[in-house]
């Protein structure tokens, strides 16, 4: 689980890091040569994106190979600074796996997924260590954000010294678990296997026909997806049933945008604009559930306070607050979905 920051993603992972002075010093740190641990492989991703900005005439397979390209040198270049501790690396790291992965899951005509089955696991495993830092760096930062309101008199017992205290040994165990992985023989055969794919070209059906005409319908896939998990959600039990129900919604939107993303190239602001529109649906269900973490994290820090002795009474007020909190953001998720949905974004699919 994650929670959401997606508004940051949409910024060039190179700039996420110079937004703030701790960021700027850890820079010139981050960008010290480093020994490379044994089996990585030689990059020449620069010399592969020099000169390969696709255009509206390109093929299928040169737009996608350059969209994997980009995320690919995106993922390499945030390693150093998430060794660095440097603002948002991690959660930039992470985005570009997860635009990796989408775009070996949605391009199939273009990227066959029997041949990378496997590199999109070890995207998902490398996403999940990423994940799990990231959660740790953002959930009591979301908490201490809900205290800030609650009127003193009701903040009883060391509340915030509670969650900074619970948080801060998961945090620094979910970091130390990613500076490990960075350095083991698995994360090196994946940059292998990647390095592998991105030197291109793509072996897919239809990698050679023109993109204008290929991608758009696995844009549109995508996006039925999207439009098939969202009625389930609108119709499932309330509860925990429903908040799954958002939460898988939410990455067929993802998908969608991260499809979209791929195709403007070829496709140009028809695409662009209906990626913006699935980045609000995707945002939106995001908070929501955020929300649905910070109740669980509100449970378990009242449980732990009132196994210490302590008054549990604010993370009842916590609990309900983020609970107020989800309600209105599921009413708000339908009406973005509704504007998200009208045909005239999906006519360049047709």
């Amino acid at each position: 689980m994650a929670l959401n920051t997606t508004q940051t993603s949409a910024r060039p992972a190179t700039r996420a890091s110079s937004t703030r002075p701790a960021a700027r010093r850890g820079t010139a740190q981050a960008r010290r040569p480093r020994p490379e641990p044994p089996g990585r492989p030689t990059w020449h991703l620069e010399a592969l994106l020099a000169g390969t900005q696709p255009r509206r005439s390109s093929s299928a397979g040169e737009v996608v190979l350059a969209y994997l390209r980009q995320q690919a040198r995106t993922m390499m270049s945030l390693e150093p600074m998430v060794r660095a501790d440097e603002f948002d690396s991690v959660h930039q790291m992470r985005v570009a796996t997860r635009r990796l992965r989408a775009t070996l899951r949605s391009f199939g005509i273009v990227i066959p997924c029997s041949d990378t089955d496997h590199l999109a696991g070890e995207l998902k495993w490398l996403g999940g260590l990423l994940g799990a830092a990231r959660d740790a760096e953002v959930l009591p930062a979301h908490l201490q954000a809900s205290l800030r309101p609650v009127p003193a008199e009701l903040l009883i017992g060391p509340v915030q010294a509670r969650v900074q205290g619970h948080f801060a040994p998961l945090r620094a165990s979910a970091r130390e678990e990613v500076i490990e992985a960075f350095g083991s023989p698995r994360y090196a055969a994946l940059l292998t296997e990647l390095d592998r794919l991105v030197t291109g070209p793509l072996p897919g059906p239809q990698a050679a026909a023109p993109a204008r005409d290929v991608l758009p319908a696995a844009v549109e896939r995508a996006y039925r997806q999207t439009r098939k998990r969202m009625r389930r959600a609108r119709r499932a039990p309330r509860g925990q049933a429903r908040d799954l129900a958002l939460h898988q919604a939410r990455k067929s939107a993802k998908r969608a945008r991260y499809a979209a993303e791929a195709a403007s190239p070829a496709i140009g602001k028809p695409a662009r604009k209906f990626a913006g529109q699935m980045k609000k649906v995707q945002t939106v269900i995001g908070d929501h559930q955020d929300t649905v973490i910070a109740r669980q994290a509100a449970r378990d820090l009242g449980i732990g306070a009132h196994l210490a002795g302590e008054n549990a009474f604010t993370y009842g007020l916590l609990y309900e607050h983020e609970r107020y909190q989800a309600a209105r953001l599921r009413r708000r998720a339908r009406t973005t979905w509704r504007r998200a949905s009208r045909p005239r974004h999906r006519k360049w699919m047709n």
